[in-house]
């Protein structure tokens, strides 16, 4: 007709080094201003007379009154800092969304996707999606996640090269790919999910043997990958 990254918010059932003592953790960030997520790294050079300065992948927060309540969640529900923040993200950026897990045929490849439980799937009719009946959602590259088998996938591409036709090399099986319609998203086969959450799904005929003309008369194919 793109890809994204992130890490998995997994219950970990050891406990964070710094929420072995919750009380004794939040007392160690009261009177400071803010506390860093991660290993502290060596601060990169800077001006004479001035602090050091945190690189720029590394922000602060500041707690404040919510430190003792921030690492008593995380000793809670055995959560480093990490998965603790990520489930908060997660919370308001996907709100409204659900997770949806799936991958190929053999499982070599798996992803994890959020998406509406109503999901708006294209049935295509260029060459190549009827010779592979290639019915998918769009979602925006940042809403999903490889989980495993980035060494097991191959990818096809033929005419403009735009559109990239990602399949398992074990099974065969093309679970998702990246549309030429939405570069910045990606194609999910709603047929390679796993069972349980989907609620109900509106298909959409595109006339793919006009493929130009058909997506830039579409109102909203191009916005579906935007998050």
């Amino acid at each position: 007709m793109g890809k994204t990254k992130a890490g998995s918010a997994r219950k970990s059932r050891g406990r964070s080094p710094a929420a072995a003592s919750p009380a004794a953790a939040a007392r160690s960030l009261r009177g400071k201003e803010s506390t860093w997520v991660g290993k502290k790294p060596a601060a990169p050079r800077e001006r004479p007379g001035e602090p050091p300065l945190p690189p720029p992948e590394f922000r602060r927060f500041d707690l404040g009154a919510q430190g003792e309540r921030w690492v008593k969640f995380q000793e809670r529900q055995r959560l480093t800092c990490e998965e603790a923040a990520r489930l908060l993200l997660d919370t308001f950026e996907y709100k409204g969304l659900v997770k949806y897990t799936g991958g190929c045929h053999c499982r070599a490849i798996r992803f994890e996707v959020w998406a509406s439980t109503d999901l708006h799937i294209f049935d295509c009719n260029c060459s190549i999606c009827t010779k592979k009946q290639n019915r998918h959602f769009i979602v925006p590259a940042s809403h999903f996640k490889l989980l495993k088998g980035a060494d097991n996938i191959t990818t096809y591409t033929f005419n403009t090269h735009r559109a990239q036709h990602t399949f398992c090399k074990t099974c065969g099986v093309q679970s998702f790919y990246t549309p030429r319609s939405n570069p910045d998203g990606y194609g999910i086969a709603p047929h390679c999910l796993d069972e349980g959450t989907m609620r109900s799904t509106i298909m959409e005929e595109i006339n793919g043997k006009e493929w130009e003309k058909a997506v830039k008369e579409h109102k909203t194919i191009r916005s579906m990958s935007k998050p």
